[in-house]
């Protein structure tokens, strides 16, 4: 088949979140050919969401121009948790009800293209190393978070993804920073996780929490109207309001505890920091910077990089059609690096 060649240099990426599926067709040296978004759905089950995942990826062909026999392979990006050997959604939480579910097989089949399975914050840490902040002949090694609803991330390798052996590695949001009985929960079940206090959910909930003990700050104004969101308070903290500056801090602080934690282990030359958070700009982004270097060990603090990621939300289905790349790059060399499906 024809989207098996290696002459073929375009491939179909695909990043499938709780509420939305993008997808973009791109090119061998990562540059996107098209850029679509299309509704999930999942609260209507596996069936409905395939049948929009692959109409996210075809609507990606035709914005491109080209037909599926362009495409040598598809990556596809999804949340957790899954098994990457078989290519099965096994329970994740964003997507209630696609239990044990065969996601490879079925969207390969249904696109009659080779499909590569990753996790969707690896994928995004992935397209960062390959042509975002991460591109560039001196970073070999990279750890990325992902700050939204929850804190994702990703961990690469000399150009491998560190996925684990049982499809559940690079998960640094679940880096433990309190292990006390009291430590925060984290919507995983389990308490003191990075995810439960550096979140931008968390961050909100810490905002609440402090204006139902009797801070003051005009974040009260905007509870009260409904508007209190993980932006608002870094806009309020830029304007100098004391209690939101205090939980930004302490949000740079958190972070930086959980990327020194990941350090220790990793040793990376980068530590890339993404999602909607990082709305709050430089000075967030300084104060992780300051916290790491007093938190680090001297050499990998002064020679570790921390940076904000550059791709924003083209990271996932760049990542992933970057990691369908890999895996048939390799197979031209004789090597198998992950397992895909045909249709």
């Amino acid at each position: 088949m024809s989207s098996n060649s290696s002459q073929n240099s375009l491939f179909l990426g695909i990043d499938l979140g709780g509420t939305n599926v993008k997808a973009g067709v791109v090119d061998a040296s990562g540059r996107a050919h098209s850029h679509v978004s299309v509704e999930t759905q999942a609260e209507l089950g596996p069936g409905t969401g395939l049948a929009n995942i692959e109409k996210a990826g075809r609507l990606a062909l035709e914005e491109a121009g080209i037909s599926s026999d362009a495409l040598r392979a598809v990556g596809l990006g999804s949340p957790g948790t899954m098994d990457l050997e078989t290519g099965y959604l096994l329970d994740p939480p964003n997507l209630p009800g696609w239990t044990n579910f065969p996601i490879r097989d079925l969207l390969a089949a249904r696109l009659g293209l080779p499909t590569v399975l990753q996790n969707d914050a690896n994928a995004a840490a992935f397209g960062e190393y390959w042509v975002g902040a991460g591109a560039g002949d001196r970073v070999r090694s990279m750890v990325m978070f992902t700050l939204g609803t929850g804190v994702g991330g990703g961990v690469i390798e000399h150009g491998r993804i560190i996925q684990g052996r049982h499809s559940a590695g690079s998960e640094c949001g679940h880096v433990i920073i309190d292990y006390h009985d009291t430590a925060r929960m984290c919507p995983c079940g389990h308490r003191g996780h990075l995810e439960a206090y550096a979140s931008a959910t968390s961050l909100v909930k810490r905002a609440v929490e402090g204006l139902a003990s009797g801070e003051l700050s005009a974040l009260s104004k905007l509870q009260e109207s409904g508007n209190l969101s993980a932006r608002a308070i870094a806009e309020a903290a830029r304007a100098g309001d004391p209690f939101a500056s205090r939980l930004m801090e302490e949000t740079a602080f958190y972070l930086a505890v959980g990327a020194v934690s990941v350090m220790n282990v990793i040793d990376p030359d980068m530590i890339l920091f993404g999602g909607g958070m990082i709305a709050a700009g430089t000075p967030f982004l300084d104060r992780i910077r300051f916290h790491v270097k007093r938190l680090a060990f001297p050499v990998p603090g002064e020679k570790c990089r921390v940076e904000f990621a550059s791709l924003g939300n083209d990271a996932g289905f760049i990542g992933a059609a970057g990691w369908a790349k890999s895996v048939f790059d390799a197979l031209d060399r004789g090597e198998t690096i992950a397992r895909y499906s045909m249709p």
